[in-house]
């Protein structure tokens, strides 16, 4: 690679970064193919990249609709039940996005969600899956309880630290 096409490349990267704050843009990512043997993968991100175990099956074509979750129930008194606070990121018990990407609440469509609201789960427990760069991610339940609020809508697509659902 001569000096000039590094130069350029860098001056490339820069002007990725600078999209990247001016578009408030979690992550972008570019393929350039020169040649055969002469190519450039750039990820330009906000975020330290996230571990992900890929999953050995099919890629979802088509997500299955989801269910609307029900509204939370009036506290009896106030006393009794911490009030849910406005915006659900800031729930003690959210479960937020380690990725960008894609979130089902299926294994595949028209089968029966990992979760719906009420469910118990444990620790580990595979609550959705969020699909990046063709990569089926399982996001696990951080702790063990009850789902109180599911977030988001299957098929729909999530950013890094989008809240997805509430386990108290």
């Amino acid at each position: 690679m001569t000096k000039s096409s590094h130069e350029n490349d860098v001056a490339f990267i820069q002007a990725l970064a600078d999209l990247l704050n001016q578009h408030d843009l979690a992550e972008i990512s570019v393929k350039r193919e020169y040649g055969e043997n002469d190519r450039l993968n750039v990820t330009v991100s906000k975020y330290a990249p996230q571990v992900a175990s890929p999953v050995a099956a099919a890629p979802l074509a088509a997500p299955a609709p989801a269910a609307p979750a029900p509204a939370p129930a009036p506290a009896a008194a106030p006393a009794e039940k911490p009030e849910i606070p406005s915006d659900p990121a800031n729930h003690p018990g959210a479960v937020t996005s380690p990725m960008v990407g894609t979130a089902y609440l299926a294994p595949e469509p028209g089968a029966e969600p990992f979760v719906t609201v009420g469910s118990q789960v444990k620790e580990g427990q595979t609550v959705m899956i969020i699909e990046a760069m063709k990569t089926m991610n399982h996001i696990p339940a951080p702790r063990a309880g009850t789902v109180k609020r599911i977030l988001v809508e299957d098929g729909t697509p999530v950013e890094y630290g989008a809240p997805l659902l509430i386990i108290e």
